[in-house]
């Protein structure tokens, strides 16, 4: 009988603890929570940078009258750029930017004016200042094409030679002009941004008188003047900050 009734224990305890289980709570599977969408992109911040690029400089003269036009030459040209966009009404930009370079610009000029006299200038422009507004149309979110314009300055240096004697130095100031120009940029990357632009300067007249009377024949005093033009073409990248992840307002 004590066999008997262990068993039967044994027996009862198997069939009903499944059971027992199966009433037990169960606990839920965990709820999908879907990944967080990625951050619109936008123009909006300050930015940081540096660019290189070739620098094309020329300048019509007048020598006391005498006219003549310079070749242009090709330099080197680097610096850097620092700025803020605004996006707005969707696609569009605005902003402000000040780009600062050194060059190595130089241009050499020989010539003989109207009285056989033979004249050397040799000019150099040390670096340029460009502070400009721009405009630009964001065809798609990563690229950005824009148009420029504002005021330029440039350190200008010009020597002079006459008839073989050297006059050194005439001129060694910093000239005020305009600049327009243009490009394209490309955010690669959250925060990283790099462009390619062209841009053109013009310094209208710039007039010297650079003997004094009666001196080599110039009975009022011998004039020098140009008109200085230089043009650039930049490839350059920027550091975004301040604006990435909010969405452009509409």
């Amino acid at each position: 009988m004590k066999k008997l009734f262990l068993s039967a224990v044994t027996f009862t305890a198997l069939a009903v603890g499944p059971a027992l289980a199966a009433d037990l709570p169960r606990k839920p599977a965990p709820a999908y929570v879907p990944p967080p969408a990625p951050a619109p992109i936008t123009w909006t911040g300050c930015y940081i940078g540096a660019n290189i690029g070739a620098v094309e400089g020329w300048a019509d003269a007048n020598f006391n009258g005498f006219e003549f036009d310079s070749n242009s030459r090709w330099g080197f040209t680097g610096g850097g750029q620092i700025g803020c966009d605004y996006q707005f009404a969707g696609p569009w930009v605005i902003g402000i930017r000040n780009m600062f370079n050194g060059t190595t610009l130089s241009r050499n000029r020989n010539f003989v004016d109207g009285f056989g006299n033979v004249i050397t200038s040799d000019n150099h422009i040390s670096w340029f200042d460009l502070l400009t507004g721009r405009i630009g149309y964001a065809w798609s979110p990563h690229w950005l094409i824009y148009g420029q314009g504002g005021v330029a300055w440039i350190n200008n240096r010009t020597d002079l030679t006459f008839n073989g004697f050297d006059f050194g130095r005439i001129d060694n100031r910093t000239r005020t002009g305009w600049t327009a120009g243009g490009g394209t940029e490309w955010m690669f990357a959250p925060g990283w941004s790099v462009f390619l632009e062209g841009n053109y300067m013009d310094f209208g007249n710039n007039d010297h008188t650079v003997f004094g009377n009666n001196l080599f024949g110039c009975a009022a005093g011998c004039t020098f003047d140009t008109h200085a033009k230089v043009a650039v073409g930049l490839i350059g990248v920027n550091y975004r900050w301040g604006g990435w992840g909010k969405a452009p307002l509409r």
